[in-house]
């Protein structure tokens, strides 16, 4: 039995009612989340209880930065109409200042609970669904702090200088900071949009992933009527392709397909041009 706190949450999420609204409306139904729900619909409390069930499959992405922090953030909508609208793209913003403006690493769950005004992020997430009209999730929320890192992003399908469909960023290392290194940054960041990586090499990858892998393709390779004696070669050799089609390092480099990223970086050897990590966050 959910304890009295996650019945208000589960309300709130569901209607958009504030905290003590919905404590009272559930000790008033026996907890009933459903009856609560009409309750607070009849007084008009209720402002997004039925929008709040809707797919919310388009929307966009944000990446904002001071000098501590840089932040990503993915906001759903339920239509790429609404998505491009002014009123949802300054929610962005506003969305991302807040989150900048906390100046500490947070999740998803504690910056819906963060005081906004006179209630929370949750409730101005609640007020607009009501004034656009459409559901609208914080999908995703990456924090990354600003350390000795260079960074670069790129962003594709951009409705704004920091707002798109899709937005890679890279943190690295130089020794020397010219324009053929933000070039080259840039350029990765543009690959990563494009052939989207798992992670940047592979013992980077998931365990679970690999092992899964591993199994579907020794499965094929067995019912394909291979002599058991080769199996595990041929299976050397599917593994290897799968690394260099989910492992950044690994894969080829869209703007030339005879390198890999790995041998690319080794011409930027003489001034340590390293990757340290990679975000991507898309719809």
């Amino acid at each position: 039995m959910p304890s009295l706190t996650e019945l208000i949450k589960e309300l709130r999420e569901k209607t958009g009612a504030g905290f003590l609204d919905c404590k009272k409306s559930l000790e008033q139904n026996n907890n009933d989340i459903d009856k609560s729900i009409e309750e607070l619909r009849k007084k008009g409390l209720a402002k997004a209880s039925k929008k709040s069930d809707r797919a919310a499959n388009e929307g966009a992405v944000g990446i904002y930065s001071n000098k501590d922090f840089t932040v990503l953030l993915k906001v759903n909508s339920e239509t790429d109409f609404a998505a491009k609208s002014d009123t949802f793209l300054d929610f962005l913003d506003n969305l991302g200042k807040l989150i900048l403006d906390s100046n500490t690493f947070i999740n998803k769950d504690q910056f819906l609970n963060l005081k906004y005004e006179n209630g929370t992020v949750l409730d101005y997430f609640n007020s607009m669904i009501a004034k656009i009209g459409e559901n609208l999730i914080l999908n995703e929320l990456i924090i990354k702090e600003n350390k000795n890192n260079n960074h670069s992003f790129y962003i594709h399908n951009s409705y704004r200088s920091n707002i798109g469909k899709i937005i890679s960023l890279i943190e690295y290392t130089t020794d020397k900071k010219n324009q053929e290194t933000e070039n080259l940054s840039k350029n990765l960041c543009m690959h990563i949009a494009a052939m989207k990586p798992e992670s940047l090499d592979i013992a980077d990858l998931d365990k679970t992933l690999v092992s899964k892998e591993e199994k579907i393709q020794r499965e094929l390779i067995l019912n394909s009527g291979k002599p058991s004696n080769i199996v595990d070669k041929i299976l050397d050799g599917k593994m290897k392709k799968f690394y260099s089609e989910v492992t950044l390092l690994n894969q080829s480099y869209i703007l030339d397909q005879d390198k890999t990223i790995r041998s690319i970086l080794e011409d930027f050897s003489s001034i340590n041009y390293k990757i340290n990590s990679f975000d991507l966050i898309s719809l």
